[in-house]
């Protein structure tokens, strides 16, 4: 059985209810999942599959207090694992993810799927494509 880990930081629930979409979609598939805060993150060694979230903040960028240290503190064990991103925005085009698929492919991090974006709460397109998603890494 695929074990799967979907990790996200929300500040308005927004991004928590994707992270909710992925780990459905996964499970539908008859994955393992734990849905974690990235507070709850200790390490990904035991996982196949990688889910992040985070949303756009400031000038698009990714959450820097809670977010991009346990980014910075699991990215050398995501490579060679499924991973995927996804996260919603206010404001923008989007540029925050695409800076965070750069910042993956810099460190040999193979996306598993197209990540998705939410344009403030997720509409019914977007609920599906974060099934779609969690899916994906399984």
């Amino acid at each position: 059985m695929s074990k799967v880990a979907v990790v996200y930081w929300s500040g308005t629930g927004n991004t928590e209810a994707m992270a909710n979409a992925v780990a459905e979609g996964a499970r539908a598939k008859g994955a393992e999942v734990d849905l974690l805060s990235c507070a709850e993150v200790t390490g990904v060694d035991g996982y196949d599959a990688v889910a992040l979230g985070c949303p756009a903040m400031g000038a698009e960028e990714l959450e820097d207090g809670e977010f991009l240290p346990m980014l910075e503190s699991i990215e050398p064990a995501l490579s060679g694992k499924k991973v995927a991103l996804f996260g919603s925005y206010g404001w923008g085009d989007g540029e925050w993810m695409r800076s965070w698929e750069a910042r993956c492919s810099e460190k040999g991090i193979a996306l598993a799927a197209e990540s998705v974006m939410a344009n403030e709460a997720p509409d019914d397109d977007a609920v599906r494509a974060c099934n779609a998603l969690g899916a994906a890494l399984v």
